[in-house]
């Protein structure tokens, strides 16, 4: 289902366009908080199509998710012909034990630069329950530095962990219910969408953009 942010959570969040409204802090037991900047722009999220792009959409998936694999191809594939969007990935390893190895081996293919490369291997990887074994060799293949993984992975497990548990955070904060999960200028897609989809609420959300 598509809906905007409703009236509450713009209140608590505040808009999530790329140039509008600074959003307040939503504080959480553990004393983290959930900034409209860490929603955009945590510098260690990794983000793809146009850095300077008009409008940001934000992904949250899993990758032991079917229907987030069914979603992102259409994803990239609007993105690319678009050309002036910015992407947000949003790691929520919340569907099986196996969903944290991929989060973790993609997280810490970033600090080598391959981290589209290694997402892109373990997202098309068909079914639910990927063995741990299918993701190491999946990413494997991605054109990594395997030595250089292993090493980052214990390096940075800290920082991993740190990010992930951010991700959760915000996921809660927004109210997504499960995976797939987007955010489009400030509309909230918590479904798989196809192209078509993608591109009709795109242009909704630049239209708002537009009319504020």
């Amino acid at each position: 289902m598509i809906n905007t942010i409703s009236r509450a959570q713009f209140l608590r969040l505040g808009a999530l366009s790329a140039a509008v409204l600074i959003m307040p802090s939503v504080a959480f037991a553990d004393d983290n908080e959930i900034t409209r900047d860490m929603i955009l722009n945590d510098p260690e999220a990794p983000t793809g199509g146009n850095p300077n792009g008009d409008l940001t959409i934000v992904d949250f998936f899993d990758y032991n998710c079917p229907y987030c694999k069914a979603a992102a191809k259409s994803l990239e594939k609007v993105v690319k012909n678009d050309g002036n969007i910015r992407l947000v990935y949003k790691d929520w390893p919340i569907l099986h034990p196996t969903s944290i190895i991929g989060a973790r081996l993609a997280l810490a293919a970033k600090y080598q630069g391959k981290y589209l490369p290694v997402h892109h291997a373990l997202m098309d990887i068909p079914g639910y329950g990927v063995a741990q074994e299918k993701m190491i060799e999946a990413t494997h293949n991605a054109g990594i530095d395997a030595a250089q993984l292993d090493l980052d992975m214990t390096a940075h497990a800290d920082g991993i962990a740190r990010l992930i548990k951010r991700n959760l955070n915000i996921a809660e904060a927004i109210g997504l219910q499960g995976t797939p999960g987007f955010l489009v200028g400030t509309f909230k897609v918590n479904q798989a969408l196809n192209e078509q989809g993608f591109v009709q609420v795109v242009a909704d959300a630049r239209a708002r953009q537009k009319a504020k």
